[in-house]
């Protein structure tokens, strides 16, 4: 059923209940009038009947029905009243319109009736005989106390119903103009009231739909207005915490998204309720796509899933670590906490994701680089052990071998000094401040490559592997000339080392926009692609059984 406004519940109350009252009015006020006009009339029949009753008394006590009907036509005719003498056995001796004996008995008449009984009696009906409405009014007729007959007096009402009817028309008249006057005011004032309550409306719907800045201004009335303020401080009120959570959401938000560790929040059905964009960099999935959805939907990781199920379960918080695998794998630490509401219910858990891939990259490093040393440094310090132990059991006593094996240990003395000479320089290279202190100039690329091919061209003359180098001429680079010819160095050696009898080890520079580039390639086995991202770590080796010679 449609709702109607209220201005059409209103508007059609009031007019309704005027009408009504109107009607009510009307229908009281001319029944009163008739009442009275017919009270009227029944006194004026009684003081007829009174001056009538004296003039008939004698003549009906006598038996001279004649005169009495005579009597009765005159006066009636002066009086423009209808008499009539009617005896006690009903029968009529008189009246003013017609002739008596063509009359009824009028014994059974009421108002004949009760003026037998009780004095007097009042009928109002319409006359067969005079074929018009009268009011009849009937007195008992005394003489010395005895009862002679009734006398009965009738006047036509006619000009009372006409009288009325005529004030029922300007009633009728009267109630429409009121109506219509009343139709207006209520309109005027259901308008007053309902236009208060649309603009609320409007101001509530405006205030629905986010437009808090604006007021409503009406002082139609105390309750109006007092309703008025009250949605202003509200819409004020509203405003002011939604301006509130709205900067303590963007302030949350910019925290998570500057972040480096990874934020999940999941409610206690595993639903994600919050992510930042580390975590979903870290985990690999879309942002967007992953709210709303429960962690296994999203996430296919054991080891995540499980911390998510233990944060949920466990009153701890809980530390777990997160292997992840896949093209470049990652190792994350989860640590979880359940999240509480107000009082103190468990609504959900966080997790936050550290990716510690580096620093186990770099815990591998360091363990790498520490058995690299070690085993580059007790190489030459088993065989220089090996050599003094055999001096000492007494082959200094043969100068021959005691020379020979001095030379050894002098060999494995040099080696030992590069080996320390080579970490010094690493570590020199890998402090910000002494290479910041690096002298460069200005140094002749091919001119150094050639000398770099020169230190290397006994070792591949022994290997039988060819060397060619592939520089145009004056290229002139500004660089560290040690450092650099040891780099290109020690390329060239494991080209040589690592290559087949009979090929080519070529040495070649590329210029671009920003720089220069020095490739040494080989025709070798090459390195698999597992090592390819440690091949420049300190002291890392593919053959863990090789040492430096």
């Amino acid at each position: 059923m449609p709702r109607k406004k209220i201005l059409w519940r209103l508007f059609p109350s009031y007019l309704i209940i005027t009408f009504f009252i109107l009607i009510t009015v009307g229908w009281l006020g001319q029944n009163t009038i008739r009442k009275a006009w017919l009270a009227e009339t029944r006194e004026s029949l009684r003081s007829r009947l009174e001056l009538f009753g004296s003039f008939t008394a004698d003549h009906v006590a006598a038996g001279q029905y004649a005169v009495v009907d005579s009597l009765c036509k005159e006066i009636g005719r002066r009086s423009a009243t209808r008499f009539t003498m009617i005896l006690p056995s009903g029968k009529v001796v008189g009246d003013s319109r017609e002739n008596p004996s063509d009359m009824d008995n009028h014994s059974n008449r009421p108002e004949v009736q009760d003026a037998l009984t009780s004095g007097a009696g009042v009928s109002i009906r319409y006359s067969n005989t005079v074929y018009y409405t009268l009011m009849y009014l009937a007195q008992p007729l005394r003489q010395n106390g005895a009862n002679i007959g009734v006398i009965r007096a009738a006047v036509s009402i006619e000009s009372i119903n006409d009288a009325i009817n005529g004030i029922r028309i300007r009633m009728a008249l009267g109630l429409l103009i009121i109506t219509a006057l009343v139709a207006m005011v209520s309109l005027y004032f259901s308008r007053k009231i309902s236009r208060p309550i649309e603009e609320l409306r409007d101001a509530a719907a405006r205030f629905a739909r986010g437009e808090l800045s604006s007021r409503i201004h009406l002082k139609d009335s105390e309750e109006i207005e007092a309703l008025a303020m009250a949605m202003n401080e509200m819409a004020a009120s509203i405003s002011e915490r939604l301006s509130t959570i709205t900067r303590q959401r963007n302030e949350r938000e910019a925290i998570l998204a500057s972040m480096v560790e990874g934020v999940l929040a999941v409610d206690n059905d595993e639903k994600i309720i919050s992510m930042n964009q580390a975590a979903a960099q870290l985990v690999g999935v879309d942002l967007n796509r992953a709210l709303g959805k429960t962690v296994p939907e999203v996430i296919r990781n054991h080891d995540l899933n499980l911390a998510v199920k233990t944060s949920l379960a466990s009153p701890q918080p809980i530390e777990r670590d997160v292997y992840i695998a896949g093209a470049s794998e990652q190792f994350l630490q989860a640590h979880g906490a359940t999240l509480r509401d107000a009082n103190g219910n468990i609504i959900g858990a966080l997790i936050v994701l550290n990716d510690v891939t580096r620093i186990r990259k770099l815990e591998t490093m360091r363990r790498d680089f520490v058995a690299n040393v070690s085993h580059e440094l007790r190489t030459p310090l088993t065989t220089i052990q090996g050599f003094v132990e055999t001096l000492l059991d007494g082959a200094l006593k043969n100068p021959e071998e005691a020379e020979r094996f001095l030379r050894i240990i002098e060999k494995q003395v040099e080696r030992l000094n590069a080996l320390i000479a080579d970490l010094l320089s690493l570590s020199r290279l890998e402090d910000e401040s002494q290479r910041a202190s690096l002298e460069l100039d200005e140094v002749d690329l091919k001119e150094m490559l050639a000398d770099c091919l020169q230190a290397c061209e006994i070792k591949a003359k022994e290997r039988n592997v060819g060397l060619l180098l592939d520089c145009p001429e004056n290229m002139k680079i500004f660089a560290n000339a040690p450092l650099l010819e040891q780099a290109v160095v020690n390329l060239i050696d494991n080209a040589i080392k690592y290559s087949e009898s009979n090929s080519q080890v070529i040495v070649a520079t590329n210029e671009n926009s920003s720089a220069y580039q020095i490739s040494v390639s080989d025709h070798g086995c090459g390195i698999e692609t597992e090592h390819l991202s440690r091949i420049f770590e300190r002291f890392y080796r593919i053959d863990k059984g090789r040492s430096r010679a």
